[in-house]
């Protein structure tokens, strides 16, 4: 007789189009919204400096909300957190489309940042779920469509984004995220597995927390406005952040165990990798959006199909490279193209072709196919399997700092007009950042062991 083998157990693709339609809704929310700065600043009298506030409000809410969120997945279980954050989404949405001024519009897109909070920490506590009951140590295929999700639909929202207000104007952009909210709920309901309640309720840090978020709050509005009359701004970031240390250190059950997080220093180096990478993708992404709208006078449906080939090139070079080994190389590979993409930034002017700007759109989807999914895999990897969540969360949180910081970034060296010197000035920032990157990721060893995990 011959011995019967079991085939091993298949992930559970029933699962895939809520994660992978909750892991979009924050990149293409960031994204949209660069062709529509200057529509909205138009429409309602604002400047760069105060429209920039529709960026930052989503990334606050979103920074500081995906920890908490992902604690809140790891204890509960991804799918009440996830149809939570869909409400919130769609509340977001409509507030958006019917917002009378600009400050309404602020606090429709910190909705927004808050609703989408829950998709991305859900999604990677699913996979590390199914990676334990089917033995599998790496679901590479299952990384790599997160991983591709995210990354091309943040560099296509620019052209979504200026088809949607080339058809009905820039509230359209608001508006979109009604009908995801509500496709959100019908998934989430009938695909997401519901978890049994702990068996004993948890104690949530909510000084912790609370500490967390001044401490971003302020560095958020000091980096929005850095001057001396805001330097008490960065003295409240480190007043805060030293009283959230001592707070995490002495309580039994802290928000974010420091002590755990310290002692993963590989995992802290992605995090430090990630919050460069999205510097340099967002700036880009927001700061050459507005100048191909104000410096080179096109249109915000014309600016968004200038950027469509960097869409093309990302998802060709994630698909190529997303099963291979190679963390490190992609890494590399990908810090390498950035500094390049920065250099041709920096002879852009009013009078270059057309068909020049969409290679440098080509060659900035090279980075963006490959950064997002080493560093997602790196954090799979990296972090341990009961935190994987927050640890999700925290990945997303540098994101989003490098994202305030591009955007502070682009307030600052973009101006009132968003001209051609601005745009020089914003891509030397940018160049800086890329070869930091690229200084952080030679010497770590630590790349070598995701390789040998895979």
């Amino acid at each position: 007789m011959t011995a019967m083998t079991t085939a091993p157990a298949a992930f559970d693709r029933r699962l895939l189009p809520p994660m992978l339609l909750g892991t979009v809704l924050n990149p293409v929310n960031s994204s949209m919204i660069a062709v529509a700065l200057i529509p909205i600043g138009l429409a309602l009298g604002a400047s760069p400096a105060q429209t920039a506030w529709l960026v930052s409000g989503l990334y606050l809410a979103t920074a500081v909300g995906q920890p908490v969120v992902g604690k809140l997945v790891d204890t509960y279980g991804p799918r009440k957190l996830y149809l939570a954050g869909a409400v919130l989404l769609g509340l977001g949405g409509l507030a958006g489309a019917l917002a009378p001024d600009l400050w309404v519009l602020v606090i429709a897109r910190v909705l927004i940042g808050f609703g989408t909070c829950a998709g991305y920490p859900a999604a990677m506590y699913l996979v590390r779920r199914e990676a334990e009951r089917t033995g599998a140590k790496s679901p590479a295929g299952v990384l790599t469509a997160l991983a591709v999700g995210a990354q091309t639909v943040a560099v296509v929202g620019p052209t979504v984004g200026g088809l949607l207000i080339g058809l009905g104007g820039w509230r359209t952009i608001f508006a979109i995220n009604v009908p995801m909210a509500l496709l959100c709920l019908v998934l989430g309901t009938w695909r997401l597995p519901r978890t049994a309640a702990p068996r004993e309720r948890p104690r949530f840090d909510v000084i912790g927390i609370g500490l967390f978020a001044v401490s971003l709050t302020a560095l958020l509005f000091f980096l929005m406005e850095p001057h001396v009359v805001t330097l008490w701004l960065l003295a409240l970031t480190v007043a805060g952040g030293a009283g959230f240390a001592v707070r995490e250190l002495r309580t039994r059950e802290p928000f974010l165990d420091l002590r755990v997080l310290g002692g993963n220093g590989p995992l802290l180096t992605t995090y430090g990798r990630n919050l460069l990478a999205y510097a340099v993708s967002y700036a880009f992404i927001y700061g050459y959006t507005q100048w191909l709208e104000a410096g080179r006078g096109l249109s915000a449906s014309h600016a968004g199909l200038i950027l469509l080939p960097s869409f093309l090139m990302a998802i060709v070079v994630s698909t190529l490279t997303g099963r291979h080994r190679g963390v490190r190389a992609k890494l590399l590979v990908g810090a390498a193209a950035q500094i390049v993409a920065c250099a041709l930034l920096l002879v852009v002017d009013q009078g270059t072709p057309l068909v020049a700007l969409i290679g440098l759109g080509l060659v900035v989807g090279i980075p963006q196919g490959l950064n997002n999914l080493a560093n997602q895999n790196a954090v799979f990897h990296q972090a341990q399997a009961d935190r994987m969540g927050q640890s999700a969360g925290l990945l997303r949180t540098f994101t989003y700092l490098g994202a305030i910081l591009a955007s502070a970034a682009n307030g600052a060296f973009l101006g009132a007009d968003a001209g051609t010197a601005g745009l020089h000035h914003l891509a030397i920032f940018m160049l800086g950042a890329a070869t930091l990157m690229l200084v952080v990721i030679i010497p770590d060893r630590s790349l070598k062991l995701v390789n040998a995990q895979r």
